[in-house]
């Protein structure tokens, strides 16, 4: 072998070692130094292999494992299908609760009134200043007064009687205050009675005393504690 020839070999030689030591010293660099020197927006806690955030994962055989970065911890396990992930299941909504039925009071009118009357008697007075009380924490839409007969007289004064007496109740509770306009007023005479045929075959008192449920004014509350 001559000088030149063994010159070109050493040179080759040295070029070669320096080729395999950059190849080594490349391949020793892992996929978690690449991913912490990288600028990409990946999934924290993991490694990922592209500029998608994909993360790393062992093979197959290994059990597909997710690659974690050296501060991996378990707040940081947030992504489905790596171990040590915990899907959230949101709690359905509580169904909204159906608004409470109106409030409805029914008041005898002979509690409220003297016989074939219109007048309130202060007992009946007492009775509607406890439904103003009653009304107190209450948001209401609406109250209706709905005055009833019973069926000892004429028909068409009934009707006129039952309207009076739910006009008389609607002037009272405006006097303690309820506003006027949110309270509605009906009669229904003897149109609706509650006894039915209860008080078939009596008369005079006994008759009088048993159609006492007819004899009603109702007052219903519309609104929602």
């Amino acid at each position: 072998m001559n000088i030149l020839s063994a010159k070109h070999k050493l040179i080759g030689t040295a070029l070669l070692s320096v080729f395999i030591y950059g190849t080594l010293e490349a391949s020793e660099i892992s996929p978690i130094d690449r991913y912490e020197n990288s600028e990409i927006e990946k999934a924290e806690g993991y490694v990922v292999e592209d500029e998608n955030g994909v993360v790393w994962r062992s093979s197959p055989d290994l059990g597909n494992h997710c690659w974690r970065t050296g501060y991996w911890d378990k707040s940081l396990a947030v992504i489905e299908g790596c171990d040590g992930y915990e899907k959230v299941v949101e709690a359905e909504p509580e169904p909204v609760p159906a608004p409470p039925p109106p409030e409805k009071l029914t008041f005898s009118a002979d509690a409220l009134f003297d016989f074939d009357s219109d007048v309130l008697k202060p007992n009946g007075k007492v009775a509607l200043d406890e439904f103003v009380r009653g009304l107190e924490g209450i948001n209401y839409d609406v109250i209706v007064a709905v005055g009833h007969a019973d069926r000892i007289g004429n028909p068409d004064y009934n009707q006129k009687l039952s309207v009076r007496r739910a006009e008389s109740v609607k002037s009272y509770l405006v006097s303690r205050g309820v506003e006027g306009g949110r309270i509605f007023t009906d009669g229904k005479g003897e149109t609706q009675p509650v006894t039915g045929d209860t008080c078939q075959g009596k008369g005079g008192k006994a008759l009088k005393e048993c159609l006492r449920p007819d004899r009603r004014v109702e007052v219903e509350v519309a609104g929602t504690r």
